[in-house]
């Protein structure tokens, strides 16, 4: 099985794709799609459509599906489990060119599921969320309802006939790709669901494509003939072996990720810096740009593991993520070399650093929790490759950061006693 996978930030395209990686399937993820040749049996693009106009979005994301696609490969669109983004509009685009469909947004390992066509997140309508209320305060979250303002004629499949005869089953989605209809929704709210909906389509003859979360990719894995698979790990550098420090980048303001950053400090003892938004907003020409370069520097000079984050501040605007991830990266680029492991939280965050850095593609190795992929860069332009962990800001357990940076310190020998850490940084 060939998969092409299609995201908007770069999270989202490696916590989709790690379900492939942990099955045994040699597997990428591309930061540039367009002129990245990778070969891996699947390959995951990140095309940064996330903060994009609706018609750009979809301009951009059949571009990566032409460079990309290759004959006998299925097509799974990547879309954030909560409904930001483009995704309509995407889906929209790459219809005509795929076939029906198939949209399972759920993801019942990290508390997404679909009812009624509407998205829950931990059993909370999505609409009452601090997710959605952040960047779609007057939108109502109704998955039907934005493919149709996106120009697709829908259907929708509900639980009772998803979980009923098997043989019907097929011929409601068959009936459906043959009435014209060219989106379907299906709700799911189980592992079981989407294993289900996994099956009965990848076996299926009409052309369609997979629209969803990390959680149907999962299933969809999970049914891969893996016989003549042989996957070649990246050999890691040897700083990587060294103690060299962790640095957790957070740009992520979700209720989830302060838990998360709160329990990392607290069992982790590592140490926190805070960069006050105006900062970032005003790049090198701020008078305390060189003294936050320096304290970063100082505490990785310091073999100190390093939580670095973006503060809030009134002015804050969700808009301006990508520009205060970007210069969060700049921040950090003359100090990355001393690096041994890296955590990045929020998918624009990731790619900031890894673009700044100068590493285009990542293979997947392993998932350290749901959603929470661990990489390799398969090139970097400046030659250092540490262990790298990706996670969307809103996602995963109390734990989840936690548990990516006792992964990064298990793999790397920490055995001798750090340095002492600089004093008033904490």
């Amino acid at each position: 099985m060939r998969i092409l996978i299609i995201a908007d930030d770069l999270s989202g395209a490696a916590d989709c794709a790690i379900g492939f990686a942990t099955a045994g399937l040699p597997t990428g993820v591309t930061l540039d799609p367009l002129n990245d040749k990778a070969a891996a049996q699947v390959i995951a693009a990140d095309t940064d459509t996330r903060r994009l106009s609706p018609a750009h979005a979809a301009e951009r994301t059949v571009a990566a599906f032409k460079a990309l696609h290759q004959p006998g490969q299925r097509l799974y669109k990547k879309i954030d489990s909560t409904l930001r983004g483009n995704w309509a509009a995407e889906v929209a685009a790459l219809q005509p060119l795929a076939g029906l469909a198939i949209v399972a947004p759920a993801f019942p390992a990290t508390g997404r599921t679909l009812r009624g066509g509407r998205v829950f997140v931990n059993g909370q309508p999505l609409e009452t969320t601090d997710t959605w209320k952040l960047e779609n305060a007057d939108r109502p979250a109704d998955v039907e309802a934005m493919l149709v303002d996106a120009g697709l004629i829908t259907a929708k499949l509900d639980l009772d006939t998803l979980r009923g005869n098997e043989s019907a089953l097929a011929s409601r989605i068959a009936e459906v790709a043959r009435s014209g209809t060219q989106a379907l929704i299906v709700d799911a709210q189980t592992e079981d669901d989407l294993l289900t909906l996994a099956r009965m389509t990848a076996s299926m003859e009409q052309p369609l494509f997979w629209i969803g979360s990390g959680g149907l990719a999962r299933e969809i894995a999970g049914l891969a003939d893996f016989s003549e698979v042989r996957v070649t790990t990246i050999e890691p550098d040897a700083i990587e072996k060294s103690q060299a420090p962790i640095l957790i980048l957070v740009g992520s303001l979700s209720g989830v990720c302060e838990r998360q950053c709160a329990l990392l400090k607290e069992r982790g003892g590592v140490s926190e810096l805070v960069i006050p938004p105006e900062v970032l907003r005003q790049g090198t020409t701020h008078s305390d740009w060189a003294l936050w370069q320096a304290r970063i520097g100082e505490q990785l000079d310091g073999w100190s593991d390093l939580l670095l984050r973006i503060g809030r501040d009134e002015a804050f605007d969700p808009q301006e993520g990508a520009q205060l991830s970007t210069l969060l990266a700049a921040l950090v680029e003359p100090h990355f070399a001393k690096v041994g492991g890296l955590i990045a939280t929020g998918g624009e965050t990731a790619r900031a650093i890894l673009t700044t850095v100068g590493i285009d593609s990542l293979q997947l190795m392993t998932e350290i929790e749901a959603g929470v992929a661990y990489a390799r860069p398969t090139v970097s332009r400046q030659g250092h490759r540490p262990g790298i962990v990706t996670k969307a800001g809103a996602f995963g357990t109390d734990h989840a950061l936690y548990a990516a940076w006792q992964h990064l310190s298990d793999s790397a020998d920490r055995s001798q006693p750090k340095r002492p850490r600089i004093q008033g940084l904490e």
